[in-house]
Protein backbone atom coordinates (compact mmCIF):
# COMPACT_ATOMS: atom_id res chain seq x y z
CA UNK A 1 0.00 0.00 0.00
CA UNK A 2 1.29 3.39 -1.27
CA UNK A 3 1.99 5.85 2.00
CA UNK A 4 0.08 8.68 0.09
CA UNK A 5 -2.96 6.76 -0.52
CA UNK A 6 -5.24 8.66 1.86
CA UNK A 7 -4.14 11.57 -0.08
CA UNK A 8 -4.81 10.63 -3.61
CA UNK A 9 -8.40 11.55 -4.53
CA UNK A 10 -10.21 11.57 -8.01
CA UNK A 11 -8.56 13.94 -10.47
CA UNK A 12 -10.22 16.24 -12.88
CA UNK A 13 -10.31 15.89 -16.53
CA UNK A 14 -8.20 18.99 -16.76
CA UNK A 15 -5.53 17.04 -14.10
CA UNK A 16 -5.81 13.87 -16.58
CA UNK A 17 -5.00 15.33 -19.49
CA UNK A 18 -2.01 17.26 -17.83
CA UNK A 19 -0.96 13.47 -16.63
CA UNK A 20 -1.60 11.78 -19.79
CA UNK A 21 0.96 14.25 -21.88
CA UNK A 22 3.82 13.96 -19.12
CA UNK A 23 7.03 11.88 -20.15
CA UNK A 24 8.63 9.76 -17.07
CA UNK A 25 11.39 12.84 -17.05
CA UNK A 26 8.88 15.33 -16.13
CA UNK A 27 7.83 13.60 -13.85
CA UNK A 28 11.25 12.11 -12.07
CA UNK A 29 11.88 16.22 -11.75
CA UNK A 30 9.15 16.35 -9.13
CA UNK A 31 10.11 13.10 -7.59
CA UNK A 32 12.20 14.98 -5.37
CA UNK A 33 9.28 17.92 -4.94
CA UNK A 34 7.54 16.78 -1.55
CA UNK A 35 9.59 15.81 1.18
CA UNK A 36 7.06 13.22 3.62
CA UNK A 37 6.74 16.09 6.20
CA UNK A 38 4.83 18.16 3.60
CA UNK A 39 1.82 15.35 3.19
CA UNK A 40 1.98 15.06 7.02
CA UNK A 41 2.17 18.58 7.90
CA UNK A 42 -1.33 18.80 5.43
CA UNK A 43 -2.89 16.03 6.79
CA UNK A 44 -2.27 17.14 10.00
CA UNK A 45 -4.00 20.54 9.25
CA UNK A 46 -6.67 19.09 6.71
CA UNK A 47 -7.88 17.23 9.55
CA UNK A 48 -7.76 20.20 12.43
CA UNK A 49 -10.12 21.96 10.18
CA UNK A 50 -12.95 18.94 9.38
CA UNK A 51 -13.10 18.52 12.87
CA UNK A 52 -13.22 22.08 14.20
CA UNK A 53 -16.67 21.59 15.67
CA UNK A 54 -16.24 18.47 18.08
CA UNK A 55 -15.42 18.07 21.24
CA UNK A 56 -11.03 19.69 21.76
CA UNK A 57 -10.13 16.55 24.28
CA UNK A 58 -11.52 13.46 22.11
CA UNK A 59 -10.14 14.88 19.10
CA UNK A 60 -6.86 15.17 20.38
CA UNK A 61 -6.40 11.29 22.54
CA UNK A 62 -7.95 10.09 19.87
CA UNK A 63 -4.74 11.60 17.65
CA UNK A 64 -2.51 10.80 20.07
CA UNK A 65 -3.26 6.51 20.18
CA UNK A 66 -2.91 6.95 16.61
CA UNK A 67 -6.67 6.65 15.79
CA UNK A 68 -7.21 9.40 13.91
CA UNK A 69 -9.98 7.45 11.41
CA UNK A 70 -12.04 6.88 14.27
CA UNK A 71 -12.40 10.83 14.58
CA UNK A 72 -15.04 10.62 12.12
CA UNK A 73 -17.16 8.15 14.07
CA UNK A 74 -17.14 9.97 17.56
CA UNK A 75 -17.82 13.54 16.00
CA UNK A 76 -20.80 11.63 14.37
CA UNK A 77 -21.91 10.16 17.73
CA UNK A 78 -21.06 13.42 19.90
CA UNK A 79 -19.27 11.79 21.77
CA UNK A 80 -17.84 14.34 24.26
CA UNK A 81 -14.97 14.27 27.21
CA UNK A 82 -17.39 12.89 29.74
CA UNK A 83 -18.92 10.73 27.42
CA UNK A 84 -16.02 9.81 26.16
CA UNK A 85 -14.86 8.24 30.44
CA UNK A 86 -18.16 6.63 30.62
CA UNK A 87 -17.93 4.69 27.84
CA UNK A 88 -18.86 1.10 28.65
CA UNK A 89 -17.71 -2.16 26.79
CA UNK A 90 -20.58 -2.85 24.61
CA UNK A 91 -20.81 1.08 23.38
CA UNK A 92 -16.77 0.76 22.42
CA UNK A 93 -17.55 -2.50 20.63
CA UNK A 94 -20.03 -0.43 18.41
CA UNK A 95 -18.08 2.30 17.85
CA UNK A 96 -15.22 0.41 16.79
CA UNK A 97 -16.36 -2.71 15.20
CA UNK A 98 -12.13 -3.67 13.86
CA UNK A 99 -10.47 -5.97 16.23
CA UNK A 100 -7.34 -4.19 15.85
CA UNK A 101 -8.14 -0.33 17.06
CA UNK A 102 -10.22 -1.14 19.03
CA UNK A 103 -7.53 -3.49 21.48
CA UNK A 104 -5.23 -0.09 20.52
CA UNK A 105 -8.39 1.98 21.82
CA UNK A 106 -8.85 -0.37 24.65
CA UNK A 107 -5.22 -0.56 25.95
CA UNK A 108 -5.06 3.31 26.14
CA UNK A 109 -8.72 4.02 27.15
CA UNK A 110 -7.59 1.67 30.58
CA UNK A 111 -4.45 3.76 31.14
CA UNK A 112 -6.47 6.62 30.69
CA UNK A 113 -9.06 5.78 33.51
CA UNK A 114 -6.59 5.07 36.08
CA UNK A 115 -5.60 9.14 35.70
CA UNK A 116 -8.46 11.58 36.67
CA UNK A 117 -10.04 13.56 34.38
CA UNK A 118 -9.14 16.71 33.32
CA UNK A 119 -12.56 18.21 34.35
CA UNK A 120 -12.09 16.14 37.78
CA UNK A 121 -8.50 17.56 38.07
CA UNK A 122 -9.72 21.11 37.60
CA UNK A 123 -12.69 20.83 40.35
CA UNK A 124 -10.00 19.67 42.56
CA UNK A 125 -8.05 23.07 41.65
CA UNK A 126 -11.14 25.28 42.06
CA UNK A 127 -11.88 24.07 45.19
CA UNK A 128 -9.27 26.53 47.28
CA UNK A 129 -9.62 28.97 44.17
CA UNK A 130 -10.59 32.45 45.21
CA UNK A 131 -14.68 33.02 44.03
CA UNK A 132 -13.75 36.43 42.55
CA UNK A 133 -11.30 34.59 40.20
CA UNK A 134 -13.51 31.30 39.48
CA UNK A 135 -15.55 33.15 36.98
CA UNK A 136 -12.29 34.12 34.89
CA UNK A 137 -9.96 31.14 35.68
CA UNK A 138 -12.52 28.27 35.90
CA UNK A 139 -13.22 26.95 32.38
CA UNK A 140 -13.64 23.19 31.49
CA UNK A 141 -11.15 22.05 29.31
CA UNK A 142 -13.96 20.10 27.29
CA UNK A 143 -14.71 22.76 24.72
CA UNK A 144 -16.62 22.06 21.57
CA UNK A 145 -14.41 22.91 18.84
CA UNK A 146 -16.06 25.59 17.20
CA UNK A 147 -15.75 26.80 13.45
CA UNK A 148 -12.80 29.40 13.19
CA UNK A 149 -13.03 32.56 13.78
CA UNK A 150 -11.07 35.09 10.93
CA UNK A 151 -8.05 34.80 13.16
CA UNK A 152 -7.89 31.34 12.96
CA UNK A 153 -8.80 30.77 9.53
CA UNK A 154 -5.53 32.99 8.27
CA UNK A 155 -3.57 31.20 10.73
CA UNK A 156 -4.70 28.12 9.03
CA UNK A 157 -4.24 29.56 5.50
CA UNK A 158 -0.78 31.26 5.84
CA UNK A 159 0.60 27.46 7.50
CA UNK A 160 -0.78 25.65 4.47
CA UNK A 161 0.76 29.07 2.34
CA UNK A 162 4.18 28.33 3.60
CA UNK A 163 4.06 24.12 3.17
CA UNK A 164 2.74 25.42 -0.80
CA UNK A 165 5.69 28.34 -1.32
CA UNK A 166 8.15 25.29 -0.32
CA UNK A 167 6.68 23.13 -2.95
CA UNK A 168 7.11 25.77 -5.43
CA UNK A 169 10.52 26.53 -4.99
CA UNK A 170 11.54 22.94 -5.37
CA UNK A 171 9.68 22.97 -9.00
CA UNK A 172 12.32 23.27 -11.71
CA UNK A 173 12.72 26.35 -13.48
CA UNK A 174 15.56 25.22 -15.94
CA UNK A 175 13.90 23.30 -17.97
CA UNK A 176 10.21 24.05 -19.05
CA UNK A 177 7.67 21.08 -18.93
CA UNK A 178 3.34 20.85 -19.12
CA UNK A 179 3.40 19.46 -15.80
CA UNK A 180 5.74 22.35 -14.00
CA UNK A 181 3.61 25.14 -15.76
CA UNK A 182 0.12 23.51 -14.83
CA UNK A 183 1.64 23.15 -10.90
CA UNK A 184 2.82 26.38 -10.91
CA UNK A 185 0.03 27.78 -12.75
CA UNK A 186 -2.27 26.00 -9.58
CA UNK A 187 0.04 26.90 -6.81
CA UNK A 188 -0.51 30.59 -7.93
CA UNK A 189 -4.35 30.38 -8.20
CA UNK A 190 -4.62 29.43 -4.64
CA UNK A 191 -3.69 33.08 -3.54
CA UNK A 192 -6.92 33.97 -5.79
CA UNK A 193 -9.53 34.39 -3.42
CA UNK A 194 -12.73 32.65 -4.40
CA UNK A 195 -15.98 34.97 -3.62
CA UNK A 196 -19.47 33.48 -3.55
CA UNK A 197 -21.25 35.55 -6.08
CA UNK A 198 -24.62 36.74 -6.31
CA UNK A 199 -26.38 37.38 -9.50
CA UNK A 200 -28.57 40.67 -9.85
CA UNK A 201 -30.81 40.67 -13.60
CA UNK A 202 -33.19 43.14 -14.36
CA UNK A 203 -34.40 45.43 -17.10
CA UNK A 204 -33.52 49.05 -17.22
CA UNK A 205 -35.54 50.99 -14.98
CA UNK A 206 -36.45 48.08 -12.61
CA UNK A 207 -34.28 49.76 -9.84
CA UNK A 208 -31.38 47.37 -9.76
CA UNK A 209 -29.19 50.75 -9.02
CA UNK A 210 -31.45 52.08 -6.60
CA UNK A 211 -31.55 48.17 -5.03
CA UNK A 212 -28.02 47.84 -4.87
CA UNK A 213 -26.99 51.10 -3.26
CA UNK A 214 -29.57 50.46 -0.54
CA UNK A 215 -27.95 46.72 0.20
CA UNK A 216 -24.35 48.01 0.46
CA UNK A 217 -25.31 51.18 2.38
CA UNK A 218 -23.88 53.86 -0.51
CA UNK A 219 -26.78 56.09 -1.61
CA UNK A 220 -24.43 57.57 -4.24
CA UNK A 221 -22.48 54.48 -5.36
CA UNK A 222 -24.35 53.65 -8.61
CA UNK A 223 -26.26 56.50 -10.94
CA UNK A 224 -29.60 55.30 -10.95
CA UNK A 225 -32.44 57.06 -13.46
CA UNK A 226 -30.35 56.88 -16.10
CA UNK A 227 -30.52 54.75 -18.99
CA UNK A 228 -27.17 53.53 -19.19
CA UNK A 229 -24.86 50.36 -20.63
CA UNK A 230 -26.81 47.64 -18.43
CA UNK A 231 -27.79 46.18 -21.82
CA UNK A 232 -23.73 45.49 -21.97
CA UNK A 233 -21.87 46.36 -19.34
CA UNK A 234 -21.47 43.24 -16.42
CA UNK A 235 -21.27 45.62 -12.92
CA UNK A 236 -19.63 43.77 -9.87
CA UNK A 237 -19.77 45.30 -6.36
CA UNK A 238 -17.45 43.96 -3.22
CA UNK A 239 -15.60 44.72 -0.28
CA UNK A 240 -12.03 46.09 -0.40
CA UNK A 241 -10.25 44.06 1.86
CA UNK A 242 -6.95 45.56 1.66
CA UNK A 243 -7.22 49.35 1.39
CA UNK A 244 -9.86 52.08 2.99
CA UNK A 245 -10.41 53.56 -0.62
CA UNK A 246 -12.94 53.17 -2.71
CA UNK A 247 -11.51 50.83 -5.96
CA UNK A 248 -12.93 50.17 -9.36
CA UNK A 249 -10.69 48.04 -11.96
CA UNK A 250 -12.31 48.91 -15.48
CA UNK A 251 -11.96 45.65 -17.85
CA UNK A 252 -11.91 46.20 -21.72
CA UNK A 253 -13.15 44.41 -24.56
CA UNK A 254 -10.86 43.40 -26.56
CA UNK A 255 -9.37 45.08 -29.87
CA UNK A 256 -9.98 42.42 -31.88
CA UNK A 257 -14.10 42.45 -31.08
CA UNK A 258 -14.28 45.76 -31.62
CA UNK A 259 -12.65 46.23 -34.78
CA UNK A 260 -15.28 43.29 -36.06
CA UNK A 261 -18.15 45.33 -34.53
CA UNK A 262 -16.75 48.38 -36.07
CA UNK A 263 -17.19 46.81 -39.40
CA UNK A 264 -20.80 44.69 -38.50
CA UNK A 265 -22.19 48.20 -37.82
CA UNK A 266 -20.34 50.14 -40.55
CA UNK A 267 -21.40 47.33 -42.94
CA UNK A 268 -24.44 45.85 -41.78
CA UNK A 269 -26.19 48.35 -39.79
CA UNK A 270 -29.82 48.75 -40.02
CA UNK A 271 -31.70 52.31 -40.07
CA UNK A 272 -33.88 50.91 -37.08
CA UNK A 273 -30.86 50.04 -34.94
CA UNK A 274 -30.85 52.68 -32.25
CA UNK A 275 -28.47 50.67 -30.10
CA UNK A 276 -25.94 50.71 -32.26
CA UNK A 277 -26.41 53.83 -32.93
CA UNK A 278 -25.99 54.89 -29.66
CA UNK A 279 -23.38 53.42 -29.08
CA UNK A 280 -21.31 54.28 -31.75
CA UNK A 281 -22.43 58.05 -30.91
CA UNK A 282 -21.13 57.52 -27.45
CA UNK A 283 -17.45 57.05 -28.31
CA UNK A 284 -17.02 58.66 -31.95
CA UNK A 285 -19.75 61.80 -31.61
CA UNK A 286 -20.68 62.14 -34.83
CA UNK A 287 -17.39 61.14 -36.79
CA UNK A 288 -18.45 57.57 -37.42
CA UNK A 289 -20.70 58.40 -40.30
CA UNK A 290 -18.17 59.29 -42.56
CA UNK A 291 -14.80 57.32 -40.97
CA UNK A 292 -13.88 54.12 -41.99
CA UNK A 293 -12.65 51.42 -40.07
CA UNK A 294 -9.14 51.62 -39.89
CA UNK A 295 -9.72 55.13 -39.41
CA UNK A 296 -11.84 54.41 -36.27
CA UNK A 297 -9.60 52.42 -34.74
CA UNK A 298 -6.87 55.02 -34.57
CA UNK A 299 -5.37 55.49 -31.19
CA UNK A 300 -6.39 59.25 -31.15
CA UNK A 301 -9.86 58.02 -30.10
CA UNK A 302 -8.94 56.05 -26.65
CA UNK A 303 -6.02 58.86 -25.26
CA UNK A 304 -7.96 58.37 -22.24
CA UNK A 305 -8.16 54.84 -21.85
CA UNK A 306 -4.69 53.80 -23.38
CA UNK A 307 -5.35 50.19 -21.17
CA UNK A 308 -8.14 49.40 -23.82
CA UNK A 309 -4.98 48.99 -26.47
CA UNK A 310 -2.40 47.50 -24.22
CA UNK A 311 -5.06 44.99 -23.17
CA UNK A 312 -5.23 46.38 -19.65
CA UNK A 313 -7.12 47.05 -16.80
CA UNK A 314 -8.24 50.32 -15.82
CA UNK A 315 -7.96 51.28 -12.01
CA UNK A 316 -9.51 54.10 -9.57
CA UNK A 317 -9.01 55.00 -6.31
CA UNK A 318 -10.86 57.49 -4.54
CA UNK A 319 -12.05 58.58 -0.59
CA UNK A 320 -15.82 58.26 -1.60
CA UNK A 321 -18.15 56.66 -3.00
CA UNK A 322 -20.00 59.85 -4.61
CA UNK A 323 -16.23 60.63 -6.16
CA UNK A 324 -16.00 57.31 -7.50
CA UNK A 325 -19.36 57.11 -9.34
CA UNK A 326 -18.39 60.60 -11.02
CA UNK A 327 -15.07 58.57 -12.71
CA UNK A 328 -16.74 55.93 -13.60
CA UNK A 329 -19.98 56.84 -15.05
CA UNK A 330 -18.84 57.11 -18.51
CA UNK A 331 -17.50 53.73 -18.39
CA UNK A 332 -20.83 52.21 -17.18
CA UNK A 333 -23.50 54.47 -18.62
CA UNK A 334 -25.10 56.73 -21.55
CA UNK A 335 -25.51 60.54 -19.79
CA UNK A 336 -28.76 62.09 -19.70
CA UNK A 337 -26.85 65.19 -20.44
CA UNK A 338 -26.60 66.42 -24.37
CA UNK A 339 -22.84 67.29 -24.10
CA UNK A 340 -20.91 66.92 -27.65
CA UNK A 341 -17.39 67.63 -25.81
CA UNK A 342 -17.64 64.37 -23.93
CA UNK A 343 -16.38 61.15 -25.10
CA UNK A 344 -18.25 58.17 -23.72
CA UNK A 345 -16.41 54.49 -22.97
CA UNK A 346 -18.93 52.26 -22.30
CA UNK A 347 -19.33 50.57 -25.27
CA UNK A 348 -15.49 49.17 -24.66
CA UNK A 349 -16.51 47.95 -21.36
CA UNK A 350 -16.57 44.65 -20.81
CA UNK A 351 -16.67 44.65 -17.02
CA UNK A 352 -16.24 47.01 -13.57
CA UNK A 353 -15.35 46.10 -10.45
CA UNK A 354 -15.97 48.47 -7.71
CA UNK A 355 -14.11 47.61 -4.46
CA UNK A 356 -15.92 49.59 -1.27
CA UNK A 357 -13.77 49.92 2.43
CA UNK A 358 -15.67 48.75 5.70
CA UNK A 359 -17.82 46.01 4.08
CA UNK A 360 -18.10 42.90 6.50
CA UNK A 361 -21.56 42.28 4.27
CA UNK A 362 -19.76 41.26 1.32
CA UNK A 363 -16.26 40.39 2.57
CA UNK A 364 -16.84 36.75 0.26
CA UNK A 365 -19.35 37.92 -1.76
CA UNK A 366 -19.73 39.85 -4.63
CA UNK A 367 -22.84 41.46 -6.07
CA UNK A 368 -22.87 40.98 -10.33
CA UNK A 369 -24.95 43.53 -11.83
CA UNK A 370 -25.70 40.92 -14.75
CA UNK A 371 -27.83 42.70 -17.81
CA UNK A 372 -29.75 40.80 -20.21
CA UNK A 373 -27.55 38.39 -22.64
CA UNK A 374 -28.14 38.14 -26.46
CA UNK A 375 -25.51 41.45 -26.81
CA UNK A 376 -23.80 41.83 -30.36
CA UNK A 377 -20.19 41.31 -28.86
CA UNK A 378 -19.74 38.22 -28.00
CA UNK A 379 -17.02 38.54 -25.20
CA UNK A 380 -19.64 40.42 -23.17
CA UNK A 381 -22.59 37.41 -24.25
CA UNK A 382 -20.01 34.65 -23.15
CA UNK A 383 -19.21 36.08 -19.86
CA UNK A 384 -23.06 36.35 -19.28
CA UNK A 385 -23.12 33.20 -19.68
CA UNK A 386 -19.96 32.23 -17.66
CA UNK A 387 -21.15 33.95 -15.00
CA UNK A 388 -24.58 33.09 -14.76
CA UNK A 389 -23.40 29.23 -13.87
CA UNK A 390 -21.19 30.56 -11.48
CA UNK A 391 -23.69 32.26 -9.44
CA UNK A 392 -24.71 30.50 -6.04
CA UNK A 393 -27.89 32.91 -6.02
CA UNK A 394 -29.55 34.72 -8.38
CA UNK A 395 -32.06 37.80 -8.00
CA UNK A 396 -34.67 38.77 -10.43
CA UNK A 397 -35.23 42.25 -10.28
CA UNK A 398 -38.82 43.87 -11.64
CA UNK A 399 -41.56 46.78 -10.57
CA UNK A 400 -44.12 45.51 -8.22
CA UNK A 401 -46.50 47.19 -10.32
CA UNK A 402 -45.90 45.01 -13.54
CA UNK A 403 -43.77 42.12 -11.41
CA UNK A 404 -46.24 38.72 -13.05
CA UNK A 405 -46.79 40.69 -16.64
CA UNK A 406 -42.82 41.67 -16.52
CA UNK A 407 -42.09 39.59 -19.43
CA UNK A 408 -38.59 40.61 -19.66
CA UNK A 409 -37.75 39.54 -16.30
CA UNK A 410 -39.69 35.85 -16.88
CA UNK A 411 -37.48 35.37 -20.09
CA UNK A 412 -34.46 36.47 -17.77
CA UNK A 413 -35.29 33.73 -15.26
CA UNK A 414 -36.28 31.34 -18.48
CA UNK A 415 -32.85 31.66 -19.94
CA UNK A 416 -30.75 32.13 -16.52
CA UNK A 417 -32.28 28.88 -14.78
CA UNK A 418 -31.37 27.04 -17.84
CA UNK A 419 -27.95 27.95 -17.71
CA UNK A 420 -27.76 27.64 -13.76
CA UNK A 421 -29.29 23.82 -14.21
CA UNK A 422 -26.73 22.85 -16.83
CA UNK A 423 -23.91 22.13 -13.93
CA UNK A 424 -24.27 25.26 -12.28
CA UNK A 425 -23.36 26.52 -9.03
CA UNK A 426 -27.39 28.37 -8.05
CA UNK A 427 -29.03 27.24 -5.31
CA UNK A 428 -31.35 30.40 -4.27
CA UNK A 429 -33.48 32.44 -7.18
CA UNK A 430 -35.18 35.64 -5.13
CA UNK A 431 -37.82 37.59 -7.05
CA UNK A 432 -37.23 40.85 -6.10
CA UNK A 433 -39.91 43.38 -6.55
CA UNK A 434 -38.89 47.11 -6.10
CA UNK A 435 -41.04 50.02 -5.26
CA UNK A 436 -43.22 48.84 -2.73
CA UNK A 437 -43.84 52.53 -1.62
CA UNK A 438 -45.05 53.13 -5.07
CA UNK A 439 -48.78 52.39 -4.11
CA UNK A 440 -50.64 55.75 -5.14
CA UNK A 441 -51.96 56.53 -1.93
CA UNK A 442 -52.53 60.21 -0.66
CA UNK A 443 -53.78 59.32 2.97
CA UNK A 444 -50.74 59.46 4.64
CA UNK A 445 -52.03 57.18 7.50
CA UNK A 446 -53.10 54.79 4.80
CA UNK A 447 -49.85 54.39 3.25
CA UNK A 448 -48.20 51.70 5.08
CA UNK A 449 -51.85 49.57 5.26
CA UNK A 450 -51.78 49.45 1.61
CA UNK A 451 -48.21 48.78 1.48
CA UNK A 452 -48.07 45.73 3.44
CA UNK A 453 -51.19 44.67 1.83
CA UNK A 454 -50.08 44.73 -2.04
CA UNK A 455 -47.08 43.18 -0.79
CA UNK A 456 -48.59 39.94 0.62
CA UNK A 457 -50.80 40.24 -3.02
CA UNK A 458 -47.58 40.58 -5.15
CA UNK A 459 -45.88 37.57 -3.46
CA UNK A 460 -49.08 35.35 -4.14
CA UNK A 461 -49.17 36.29 -7.51
CA UNK A 462 -45.48 35.71 -8.27
CA UNK A 463 -45.05 32.78 -6.46
CA UNK A 464 -48.56 31.03 -8.26
CA UNK A 465 -46.83 32.48 -11.64
CA UNK A 466 -43.59 30.62 -10.71
CA UNK A 467 -45.17 27.16 -9.77
CA UNK A 468 -48.15 27.45 -12.73
CA UNK A 469 -44.41 28.21 -15.76
CA UNK A 470 -41.33 27.01 -13.78
CA UNK A 471 -42.67 23.75 -11.55
CA UNK A 472 -39.39 21.94 -12.44
CA UNK A 473 -37.18 24.51 -11.67
CA UNK A 474 -38.87 24.95 -8.11
CA UNK A 475 -37.28 20.81 -7.70
CA UNK A 476 -34.31 22.34 -8.55
CA UNK A 477 -33.28 25.63 -6.42
CA UNK A 478 -35.31 26.99 -3.39
CA UNK A 479 -37.43 30.30 -4.85
CA UNK A 480 -38.85 33.38 -2.25
CA UNK A 481 -40.14 36.45 -3.06
CA UNK A 482 -39.32 39.80 -1.73
CA UNK A 483 -41.17 42.92 -1.99
CA UNK A 484 -38.53 45.97 -1.17
CA UNK A 485 -38.43 49.91 -1.47
CA UNK A 486 -35.00 51.38 -1.46
CA UNK A 487 -36.59 54.97 -1.05
CA UNK A 488 -38.26 54.18 2.34
CA UNK A 489 -35.52 52.43 3.67
CA UNK A 490 -33.25 55.57 3.33
CA UNK A 491 -35.92 58.03 4.55
CA UNK A 492 -38.32 55.80 6.49
CA UNK A 493 -41.63 57.99 6.07
CA UNK A 494 -44.23 55.47 6.22
CA UNK A 495 -42.35 52.36 6.67
CA UNK A 496 -40.28 50.80 9.06
CA UNK A 497 -37.07 49.62 7.98
CA UNK A 498 -37.67 46.05 8.54
CA UNK A 499 -41.37 46.71 6.11
CA UNK A 500 -39.13 47.53 3.17
CA UNK A 501 -37.46 43.96 3.84
CA UNK A 502 -33.55 45.91 2.54
CA UNK A 503 -32.56 44.19 6.19
CA UNK A 504 -33.65 40.58 4.96
CA UNK A 505 -31.33 40.78 1.35
CA UNK A 506 -28.97 41.98 3.85
CA UNK A 507 -29.25 38.72 5.45
CA UNK A 508 -29.51 36.90 3.08
CA UNK A 509 -26.05 37.48 1.94
CA UNK A 510 -24.24 37.81 5.42
CA UNK A 511 -25.70 34.21 5.34
CA UNK A 512 -23.60 33.52 2.38
CA UNK A 513 -21.01 35.28 3.93
CA UNK A 514 -20.87 33.16 6.71
CA UNK A 515 -21.60 29.88 4.92
CA UNK A 516 -17.77 30.67 2.90
CA UNK A 517 -14.67 29.30 4.00
CA UNK A 518 -11.61 31.12 2.19
CA UNK A 519 -9.42 28.64 4.34
CA UNK A 520 -11.13 25.87 3.41
CA UNK A 521 -10.81 26.64 0.05
CA UNK A 522 -7.26 27.42 0.15
CA UNK A 523 -6.57 24.10 1.71
CA UNK A 524 -8.34 21.59 -0.50
CA UNK A 525 -7.05 23.22 -3.58
CA UNK A 526 -3.44 22.77 -1.94
CA UNK A 527 -4.34 19.15 -0.92
CA UNK A 528 -5.64 18.80 -5.17
CA UNK A 529 -2.28 20.05 -6.04
CA UNK A 530 -0.37 17.57 -3.89
CA UNK A 531 -3.13 15.02 -4.93
CA UNK A 532 -1.88 15.54 -8.39
CA UNK A 533 1.83 15.38 -8.12
CA UNK A 534 1.37 12.08 -5.57
CA UNK A 535 -0.61 10.52 -8.09
CA UNK A 536 1.02 11.50 -10.52
CA UNK A 537 4.67 10.01 -9.45
CA UNK A 538 2.92 6.52 -8.27
CA UNK A 539 0.97 5.83 -11.34
CA UNK A 540 4.32 6.29 -13.63
CA UNK A 541 6.17 4.19 -11.34
CA UNK A 542 3.39 1.62 -11.53
CA UNK A 543 3.30 1.82 -15.21
CA UNK A 544 6.96 1.49 -15.57
CA UNK A 545 7.60 -1.41 -12.81
CA UNK A 546 4.63 -3.29 -14.95
CA UNK A 547 6.96 -2.55 -18.01
CA UNK A 548 9.61 -4.43 -16.61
Amino acid sequence: MLKSEWFISALGPECCIVVAVTHLRAVTELEELLNWSHICALKRIWEHYLFLDMDDFVFNKLSEWGLSKLIQTFKDEEIDEDHFYNLEDEEIKELIPKVGPRKTFKRHFKLLKVLPSTSEANDTRNMDMDPREESSQCQSPSVKRKRPNSAAEESIMWEVHDIMKDVKTKIPNEEESELNDFLKNKISDLETRKRMLVGVFGRTGAGKSSLINAIVGEKNLLPSGSVCACTSVMFKVEANNDSKKYEAEIEFIKKEDWKEELWFYKNLLEDDDDDAREKMTALYREDWKSKSVVELMDKKYFKEIPEFLSSDKKKLKCDSAKELRDKIVKYISASNEEDDGVRQYWPLVECVTVRLPNKELLQHVTLVDLPGNGDRNKSRDNMWKKMVGSCSTVWIVADINRAVAEKDAWEILQNASSLMGNGGECQRIHFICTKSDDVGVRSEADVRVCVLKRNQQAKRQVNKEFKKEYKQCSEQFSFEVFTVSCKEFHNSVHLQPDDTEIPKLQDVLQSLNNSHSEALNYVSGARGILSLIQGTRSREVFKHGDAK
